[in-house]
């Protein structure tokens, strides 16, 4: 378990005993027989196999689907340290709908020069149809993805906030139903909050969303960019945990102002669609005229109050890794408040001083794309080569506005169970978030994804990760 001690293993702590949180699992997995562990990783992979748990990797050669790898040692988290993450988490996803909102009306936060005007003026993210748009009960983000990373015993920072169309909770239940299946003694032994709620919470949370249009219980439905989607399975999977539809863009038409779908006993109204389809394909006659996925007229009547789209189109803007620099002023401006929980240190190289630094000191940050997602087109500087590092230097150069740079973070790691043993890795985090009129309800736990790689920092499934089951401990 040994490894450079600049990383905090949130197992061992300090190395003289397991960390308090861990205590109890420590005891059980020190009786466990080697390979009983082995056969039950061995195990856990057939079952995702079998489940049919995979994504695409888009731009691969081999771009089949695959197994996203599932590690049996879950990361533990103690009900202290949850009760902080989530006053943290809650006060930032209520000040990210508060910005929105102001962003597409009066935009006060510009008024007062709190973020420059043009950030949001040239971004490709703010969607001027949504101007003058008040979404029902006020609510953009429905479901929000707030990735977090730990430095210390006490420090978490945001990476990032996902306030688009955040994945990976299907990961997160089916990881918990994997764990209940092949230890079920351990729950016995250890009282762990359920998560298993969730997709219930979820079609709450959005049914209280509903649009005055509705007439009834509302009907919502999952709409999907259809099989070869890489989170295709997710989509399915929620519907069908939800008791929803899941549906594609062909499958729905504006019938008499509002969005319905083709049943067999003709079209049927819908009240709220949990699109996971991106703003510029969701409608041909507003956005791309060429997308064959969206609906044409939908976003006509969402404006006129005939539906509910969750997320709102137009959030964006408030997962934009620029915007992201500003969230500390903007938690500030909306709430009042300091930020409970950082951000990490951000030079935007759309700023010439900024720039100049990050040119000079390639080699040490981690460099990404404004726009970017799922790990792909960044640069690690640290685990980067010579010649990556000048081509990217190249890159950066050209479109200085289109990337950000942050410090090379001593992640904290969290154990793996490895051919010869336990090994540390370094890990995220990702609990899902659900906004509605009722309130902010965070499911305990969340996404743990971890870099298998030794050494790695890059914990996302397009790029070797795996993942965790996440146990909040009760009380």
């Amino acid at each position: 378990m040994a490894e450079t001690p600049r990383f905090f293993n949130e197992m061992d702590g300090s190395g003289e005993k397991p960390r308090a949180p861990y205590s109890r699992y420590c005891d059980w997995f020190a009786e466990e027989p080697p390979e009983r562990l082995r056969r039950k990783a061995r195990e856990a992979e057939t079952f995702f196999r079998r489940t049919g748990i995979t994504f695409n990797v888009y731009g691969a050669a081999d771009a089949d689907e695959r197994l996203i790898p599932f590690d049996i040692v879950p990361r533990i988290i103690s009900a202290k340290e949850w009760a902080k993450l989530t006053k943290g988490i809650e006060q930032r996803v209520r000040a990210i709908n508060a910005f929105l909102y102001d962003i597409y009306h009066r935009q006060e936060i510009l008024r007062a020069g709190r973020i420059p005007v043009e950030l949001i003026q040239n971004n490709d993210a703010f969607l001027p149809q949504m101007i003058g748009v008040v979404p029902p009960g006020k609510v953009y983000t429905h479901i929000v993805g707030v990735d977090l990373v730990r430095t210390t015993e006490n420090e978490f920072f945001v990476l990032e906030d996902n306030a688009r169309t955040p994945s990976g909770v299907s990961y997160m239940l089916e990881n918990r139903e994997t764990m209940l299946h092949m230890f079920p003694e351990l729950f016995s032994k250890i009282r762990v909050r359920p998560v298993s709620d969730y997709p219930k919470s979820l079609r709450r949370s959005l049914s209280a969303c509903a649009p005055a249009a509705c007439n009834g219980r509302p009907v919502v439905a999952v709409l999907t960019p259809g099989i070869h989607n890489s989170a295709y399975y997710e989509h399915a999977f929620l519907a069908d945990q939800m008791g929803a539809e899941l549906v594609e863009g062909h499958d729905l038409r504006v019938v008499d102002g509002r969005i319905a779908m083709r049943t067999t006993l003709g079209y049927t109204p819908i009240d709220v669609l949990y699109r996971r389809v991106d703003d510029e394909y969701l409608d041909p006659l507003n956005f791309r005229p060429d997308s064959m996925l969206g609906v044409p007229g939908i976003f006509d009547v969402y404006r006129a109050g005939g539906v509910t789209i969750a997320n709102a189109p137009g959030t964006g803007i408030a997962d934009d890794k620029a915007i992201y620099s500003y969230m500390p002023e903007i938690v500030q401006f909306y709430t009042g408040e300091k930020p409970i929980l950082k951000n990490v240190p951000t030079w935007r190289c759309s700023e010439p001083s900024s720039l100049a630094y990050v040119l000079e000191h390639l080699s040490e940050l981690v460099v990404k794309e404004v726009h970017g997602s799922g790990g792909y087109g960044m640069l690690v500087g640290p685990a980067a080569s010579k010649k990556e590092i000048e081509a990217f230097r190249a890159k950066l150069q050209a479109r200085p506005a289109a990337y950000i740079a942050q410090p090379t973070l001593a992640l904290s790691t969290v154990p793996i169970l490895s051919r010869a043993g336990l090994a540390p890795r370094h890990v995220d985090l990702r609990p899902f978030v659900l906004v509605s009129p009722d309130g902010v309800e965070i499911t305990p736990g969340g996404l743990t994804r971890v870099a298998l790689k030794k050494g790695s920092l890059v914990v996302n499934s397009s790029q070797g990760g795996g993942t965790k089951d996440t146990w909040v401990l009760e009380e």
